[in-house]
């Protein structure tokens, strides 16, 4: 596949809504936002998401010109949390899954993070059944530090989130 990754930008923003809503369709125990409430946001929710921000970058992988994955870094806004970023929104369409999309994901926003933003650490929650997802984060060095048990009710049943931590070397230490 000729996968290309790269920063979301504002003239992505159709592409990213229809894989945002997708996402939130087809795995609803991976999200805490529903379908039901974001097909209800107006185009410039979308743009603004997209839009260039110092604390915020959204990374895509486009199959061609298909955008087939995505994955969203943030920044702690509070000043004693700026070191901390969080990953969010991670999804790869099914079609692109197992072809190594999700990683590539991945690595360019851990670049991003340790790099451009200077974090000392990103954490993530993932939803406790996601043993592929689990495994992917495990290889890419996050440590699990904590389950949420019933972070999520989706249709009426409990969904657990393990809590991971990766932190990055700072002067020789991790």
């Amino acid at each position: 596949m000729p996968l290309t990754v790269r920063v979301l930008v504002p003239a992505d923003a159709d592409a990213y809504r229809e894989l945002r809503l997708r996402s939130l369709r087809e795995e609803p125990t991976s999200f805490a936002a529903s379908w039901e409430e974001e097909r209800e946001l107006p185009h410039q929710a979308f743009l603004d998401r997209l839009a260039p921000q110092d604390d915020r970058r959204s990374f895509g992988a486009f199959d061609g010109d298909t955008l087939v994955g995505m994955v969203v870094l943030l920044r702690e806004p509070k000043p004693k949390l700026r070191h901390k970023g969080l990953i969010v929104s991670v999804y790869v369409a099914p079609e692109a899954r197992r072809l190594g999309v999700a990683r590539r994901l991945l690595e360019a926003a851990l670049a991003h993070a340790a790099g451009s933003m200077g974090l000392q650490q990103v954490n993530l929650a993932v939803n406790a059944a996601n043993h592929a997802a689990l495994a992917l984060y495990e290889a890419a060095g996050f440590v699990a530090f904590g389950t949420e048990t019933a972070c999520l009710v989706v249709d009426g049943v409990p969904q657990d989130e393990t809590h991971m931590a990766l932190r990055f070397p700072r002067d020789g230490r991790s």
